[in-house]
C-alpha cells in the first residue's frame, strides 16, 4: 500500500510551477533594479532614491487599496508587527545603500545574500514546521557556491572602511531575513499583501529621508529623463507591484524556499548589466547559473 501524499501548510508548502515562474520574474525585475539604481545615481544619490520610491509607492499602493476597497484601518492586531516590519525594512535599505559607499559591489552581493541562511536559521525558532532537510541544506549551499563562482571569493578587507561596509551588508541581510520572518510568523500573514507593504513604506520613507539628510545627500541639479525613468521603474514596478506580489507569496509558501530563490537576483543583475551597461560576463557565469538552478531544485523538493 502506497503512502499518502504529504500535506503541506502555507508554512512548508513548496513552490508550484506558477509560483516558481512568478518568483523568477520578480528576481529578474530586481536584477534590473540594480541597473536602474546605477543609471540614476549620478543625478539622484542612493538614499534619496530610496526615500523617493517609498514615498511614491505609498501613494500608489494606497490608491490601489482605495479603488479595490481593501480595508487599511481596521483593528486586526497587525499594528505592532507592521511597525516592526517597516522599521527593519527601512534599516535594511539604509545599511545596504550606505554599505555600498564603503565596500565593493562584489563583496556587497556576497554578504547581502547571506539572507537566505538567516531565514532558514530563524525558521528553526519561529517556524519549526518549515525546517530544512539535508538535501535542502545541500541545495542552499550549492546556490551560494554558484554565487561564489559568479562573483569570486572576497579577499580579506585591508581598508577599515571596507570592513565597515561588509558589516553593514551583513546587517542588511539580517534585517531582510527578520522582515520576512515577522511577516510569516505574525498576524501580518492574515491581511492583504498591500497592507503589509504599506506598513513598510509608511515607516521606511521618513527613515530613508532622515538618513539621506544625515548623510549629506542632496540633488545638485534637475535629474535627466533617464534618471526619472529609472526612478519610475523602481517606484511603480519594483516597489508598488513586485514587492506586493512577493509578500503575498511569503504568506502562501515556505519562507525558506522563497528566500533561496533570491540567489537568482544578483545573477540577473549581472546579465542586465551586460545587456544595458555593456559590463563584461566572465566564463564562469554559466557554471554559476547552473549551480544556482540545481540548488533551487533541491531546495524546493518536498520533504
Amino acid at each position: 500500500m502506497s503512502n499518502p501524499p504529504p500535506v503541506h501548510t502555507s508554512t512548508t508548502r513548496p513552490l508550484d510551477a506558477l509560483a516558481a515562474a512568478i518568483t523568477v520574474v520578480l528576481c529578474l525585475s530586481w536584477g534590473f533594479n540594480q541597473v536602474a539604481v546605477k543609471l540614476a545615481i549620478h543625478d539622484v544619490p542612493p538614499l534619496i532614491q530610496g526615500a523617493i520610491r517609498s514615498f511614491g509607492a505609498t501613494l500608489i499602493v494606497a490608491a490601489w487599496c482605495w479603488l479595490r476597497g481593501i480595508p487599511l484601518l481596521s483593528r486586526d492586531g497587525t499594528l505592532a508587527p507592521g511597525l516592526a516590519a517597516g522599521a527593519f525594512f527601512g534599516l535594511e535599505f539604509i545599511l545596504i545603500y550606505q554599505g555600498l559607499a564603503y565596500t565593493t559591489a562584489t563583496r556587497a552581493v556576497l554578504f547581502l545574500y547571506l539572507a537566505p541562511f538567516f531565514v532558514v536559521l530563524g525558521t528553526r525558532i519561529f517556524l519549526p514546521a518549515d525546517r530544512f532537510g539535508l538535501h535542502q541544506w545541500l541545495g542552499l549551499l550549492l546556490s551560494f557556491a554558484g554565487m561564489l563562482i559568479a562573483f569570486g571569493v572576497p579577499t580579506p578587507a585591508l581598508d577599515p572602511r571596507q570592513m565597515t561596509g561588509d558589516v553593514m551588508m551583513v546587517g542588511g541581510a539580517l534585517f531582510w531575513a527578520v522582515t520576512t520572518l515577522i511577516i510569516k510568523a505574525s498576524r501580518l500573514n492574515r491581511v492583504s499583501s498591500e497592507k503589509v507593504m504599506l506598513y513598510q513604506l509608511v515607516v521606511s520613507a521618513p527613515m530613508l529621508a532622515a538618513a539621506a539628510l544625515f548623510a549629506g545627500e542632496r540633488l545638485a541639479h534637475i535629474p535627466s529623463a533617464l534618471s526619472l525613468g529609472s526612478l519610475a521603474y523602481q517606484t511603480v514596478w519594483v516597489v508598488s507591484v513586485t514587492f506586493v506580489v512577493w509578500f503575498a507569496l511569503v504568506v502562501r509558501y515556505s519562507a525558506n524556499r522563497l528566500s533561496a530563490f533570491s540567489f537568482l537576483t544578483p545573477l540577473f543583475g549581472v546579465a542586465a548589466g551586460h545587456l544595458v551597461l555593456n559590463e563584461p560576463l566572465t566564463p564562469a557565469f554559466a557554471a554559476a547559473v547552473a549551480l544556482v538552478a540545481l540548488g533551487l531544485v533541491l531546495v524546493n523538493r518536498a520533504k
